[in-house]
């Protein structure tokens, strides 16, 4: 199988013992594949700012940057496992995850602390809209696990979102 051909793929599964009917695992993997796709284009954009960072604050993003990836990378381990536990099979090559993820491409014409933390905020913004409503589609589908790690993942990720905002926010930004 090609990551072409994965979007309008079904995900293959193996016979299992988990007491979900294959229905609502089908769609749980569903939304996990397209979290993992989009968990791995994050944590790679993520390394782009971590090395290409440059100004008066490189030292303090550079080592941001790179907790955030490390973050992520730890979700895309649980994302994965979480789809193979559900006895499907996870797709998570960088060609997969480039053809899938919810995310556009980096600018690769960013080279200040300032316009890496803008895209990495509007990266991060689609990414913890995301996994909300994958808490909520994978609650629906009857899996209040995956819908648990998604939650834990939320917390996370809107932390990360805020501390990228603070470095962006300014007085005239008050509501």
């Amino acid at each position: 199988m090609t990551a072409s051909t994965l979007a309008n793929t079904k995900p293959t599964f193996y016979k299992s013992r988990v007491d979900l009917a294959l229905d609502q695992r089908q769609t749980v993997v569903e939304v996990l594949t397209q979290t993992l796709a989009t968990t791995l284009d994050l944590k790679t954009q993520v390394k782009q700012a971590h090395w290409n960072v440059k100004g008066m604050d490189f030292f303090q993003l550079h080592e941001l940057f790179d907790e955030m990836a490390t973050e992520l990378e730890e979700y895309v381990d649980m994302v994965a496992e979480r789809v193979t536990a559900l006895g499907a099979i996870a797709y998570g090559t960088a060609r997969i995850a480039a053809d899938n993820s919810l995310l556009p491409e980096y600018d690769l014409e960013a080279v200040n602390g300032a316009e890496h933390v803008t895209a990495l905020a509007d990266r991060y913004a689609t990414y913890a809209q995301h996994v909300r409503e994958s808490i909520d589609k994978t609650d629906a589908a009857g899996d209040a696990d995956t819908a648990d790690l998604y939650t834990e993942i939320s917390r996370t990720v809107d932390k990360r979102l805020w501390f990228l905002e603070a470095h962006l926010t300014q007085r005239s930004d008050l509501l």
